[in-house]
């Protein structure tokens, strides 16, 4: 009985193709939208949690407050060597890499831009390049003792930042000082990385004029050691070196769990405000099957006082206007899905091909797939319920003498 009431709403809704297909737009829009969303926020979280793997369970960081003007601004807080060497003889401290950032003009072959360098310790470069994840694509990272080069990121290779390829051996000025290219990075997946330029301590600080501060601090504890206590030990020693209470505290101990902590929250929020955007849409979807279903009960109106004059049943009227509008929802739903794996895919691959990030990327697990279909076919069921409710009050004799 159910099949043949399936087969009754198929029929009534292919009678009706051009209206189908404008009550479809707006269900279709709504579930591609839905579906985008959860779809590059599962990704953009996998991706995220990835880094944070490769950081590994052994580190932490240190950074000042208040750089919201950027690094070494006018007024903002500064951490220095010295603050370094308190946090180096902290119990459970087994090594730290601190590093600092600068602007700089770049000039290679007439061509100039404008970008980040980053000094480090090439003492405890090992640190650096294992906190960072970083692999040489060409050439090889910079090692104790490499004063005047700098290895670069993927962009000066792949995205031609500079106008042209840079290779390993080519020289770049940088602020009118030429420095060799050691090593090209692989692509880290962040752009402002990727164009990252790096440099030792003993380059960096005489050429930007930046005598000893330092902008952030990767912590690395002993084997065997409690991340949070040594982070706890780490917040109070230096506390008290630079003279601070709770109040005045001018610096921030981040743990890999509070900064995932902190990225997942914020994009909770995010995500949630543009699903309900999305879902006012998919509301408005469904009042457009609502619509269309109230249109089509009094369209048929002769048809359904004929089914009833033939002993068709209250509760059989209302199953196959129900089923219909259902069917509706479904339809809609999985071309959004399939829309919606196109998009998100479209998403994923311009952020690697033209924003050089592979952050940006999409998730699709068949849970997603699955209640976005069931989901629309609820909302389609649900929004045809009062048309098909209506139609139950339609008089056999009354709808029998409409011509």
């Amino acid at each position: 009985m159910i099949l043949e009431y399936f087969n009754i709403a198929v029929k009534n809704l292919r009678k009706r193709k051009l209206r189908l297909l404008l009550t479809l737009i707006g269900v279709i829009i709504s579930v591609a939208a839905i579906f985008i969303l959860i779809s590059v926020s599962l990704g953009l979280q996998a991706a995220v949690t990835e880094q944070f793997r490769l950081l590994g369970a052994d580190k932490f960081f240190v950074q000042p407050r208040g750089q919201f003007s950027g690094p070494g601004a006018e007024g903002a807080v500064e951490l220095t060597e010295d603050d370094a060497e308190i946090i180096r003889n902290v119990p459970g401290v087994k090594d730290l890499a601190p590093w600092t950032l600068a602007p700089a003009k770049l000039s290679f072959q007439g061509r100039i831009r404008y970008t980040l360098v980053m000094g480090i310790d090439l003492e405890t470069s090992p640190l650096f390049i294992e906190s960072g994840a970083y692999q040489a694509e060409e050439g090889r990272l910079l090692l104790e003792g490499d004063q005047g080069k700098v290895m670069i990121g993927s962009q000066y290779k792949h995205n031609l930042y500079l106008g042209q390829e840079v290779k390993v051996g080519n020289r770049l000025s940088i602020n009118g000082r030429e420095f060799p290219v050691t090593g090209i990075l692989k692509p880290l997946g962040n752009p402002s990385d990727d164009r990252m330029i790096h440099m030792s301590f003993e380059d960096f600080r005489p050429l930007f004029k930046v005598p000893s501060r330092i902008d952030s601090i990767v912590v690395q504890i002993k084997s065997g050691e409690d991340l949070q206590e040594v982070a706890k030990k780490v917040e109070k020693k230096l506390m008290k070196f630079r003279h601070v209470d709770e109040q005045t505290i001018d610096f921030t101990v981040l743990t890999p769990e509070e900064l995932l902590g902190s990225f997942a929250a914020i994009l909770k929020v995010i995500t949630s405000f543009l699903l309900a955007v999305a879902g006012i849409s998919l509301i408005i979807g469904g009042l457009g099957i609502a619509n269309t279903m109230y249109t089509s009960v009094l369209e048929r109106a002769k048809e359904i006082g004929l089914m009833k004059a033939v002993g068709a049943q209250r509760n059989d009227v209302l199953l196959i206007f129900v089923i219909e509008s259902g069917l509706l929802g479904l339809l809609g739903g999985v071309i959004g899905v399939i829309v919606g794996i196109l998009a998100s895919k479209l998403i994923e691959y311009i952020a690697v091909k033209q924003l050089g990030t592979t952050l940006l990327q999409t998730a699709i697990p068949a849970w997603l797939i699955i209640s976005c279909g069931l989901f629309s076919f609820l909302i389609g069921a649900i929004s045809g319920f009062w048309p098909a409710y209506r139609a139950l009050k339609v008089k056999p004799v009354e709808a029998l003498r409409q011509e």
